[in-house]
């Protein structure tokens, strides 16, 4: 019920007619849609609101395959919520997996993240370069992955995939992701504001070829990298410095201006990605929604459903914004709690 989730679900269906999809999620963000179709809150066949950190096992019974992607997603809500990340994104990932393995899961597939790379001046990093985390965020990615290999083995196959950026539409949409931003902005305000110098290099990936790496990761047999893998997920191509981007959707969106912060601080996050190995590993599986199609998409997703707020970055499709609103509100405690613990089951 989050981002990514409901992409994965959809691919899942296609490649997977017959299967039963079980969700779990706590939901943080169950309000924050944007589908002009006006889908159901949850799409899959039986769905679990409760805590990563605190779910009823039963939840694990029967299941083939988990698809992690629970996590404190970005680096301003990790610097908010700090405690709550590294619980959730490592200690909770580990505990996931572990009693997922124990009740007889064969696959476990954890959504990690191309930060860990944190800062590099030098060539494109590849699955062998040294991590270099700078944010609470990317350094309970680097815990994770480092917990989870040994849990591997014939009998549980690990693959944690390396994501760039996310970026595209989604029904649940996020608008605090650098691409998605600048198209919000383009819409609605006809002007990009780069908040840093705009120099920083990152890697971006469309959230339908996140889901489809994950379609892959689903699939993968050990002889293909092992029953550990840690695997950048993207495309060379999708390497940009901040800036371009700002003007490439300037390009496709007509009358838009932009305006970047010359007078930054240098952001320290800047690093390029090698994605060779995922394309020998998975040629069949590599991402196919270009720059030009994400952003025509977005624009025209945000059109259909009349956005319109002028200061959607303060909105509930700004994570941090959201919650920090359910703790202002005393709905969650300063560990992103509930106040009211209670496990809720529901079938579609």
């Amino acid at each position: 019920m989050g981002y990514v989730g409901p992409c994965v679900v959809e691919r899942l269906r296609f490649s997977y007619p017959h299967a039963m999809f079980t969700g779990l999620d706590t939901g943080y963000f169950a309000n924050c849609v944007t589908d002009a179709m006006g889908r159901p809150v949850s799409t899959v066949d039986v769905q679990y609101y409760a805590d990563v950190r605190n779910y009823p096992i039963d939840a694990l019974s029967g299941v083939d395959t988990v698809v992690h992607l629970a996590a404190i997603s970005n680096d301003p809500m990790g610097e908010t919520f700090e405690k709550a990340t590294f619980d959730i994104n490592h200690r909770a990932t580990v505990a996931l997996a572990t009693h997922a393995k124990k009740a007889g899961v064969k696959t476990f597939v954890f959504a990690s993240s191309c930060s860990i790379y944190g800062f590099s001046e030098e060539e494109a990093r590849t699955e062998n370069s040294p991590v270099n985390p700078l944010t609470a965020y990317a350094k309970s990615k680097v815990f994770a992955e480092r917990d989870l290999a040994p849990i591997a083995d014939k009998t549980f196959t690990v693959t944690s995939l390396r994501f760039p950026t996310a970026c595209g539409m989604s029904e649940r949409l996020r608008l605090d992701l650098v691409l998605n931003d600048f198209v919000a902005g383009a819409v609605v305000l006809k002007k990009i504001t780069v908040l840093s110098d705009g120099t920083p290099w990152r890697p971006l990936i469309n959230v339908k070829d996140m889901a489809r790496a994950i379609d892959w990761a689903v699939k993968r047999k050990r002889e293909e990298g092992g029953e550990f893998l840690a695997l950048n997920v993207g495309s060379d191509g999708w390497n940009y410095q901040i800036k371009d981007l700002a003007f490439v959707v300037a390009e496709l969106i007509p009358g838009v201006s932009v305006e970047i912060n010359r007078n930054a601080q240098p952001d320290k996050r800047t690093y390029k990605v090698n994605f060779q190995l995922f394309r020998d590993l998975a040629p069949s599986y590599q991402p196919g929604v270009s720059l030009k199609e994400t952003i025509n998409e977005l624009s025209a997703g945000l059109k259909a459903v009349n956005f319109s707020d002028r200061d959607y970055r303060n909105s509930i499709f700004m994570r941090l914004k959201m919650l920090s609103t359910l703790h202002e509100k005393g709905f969650i405690t300063e560990t992103l709690e509930w106040k009211i613990r209670k496990f809720q089951k529901t079938s579609g």
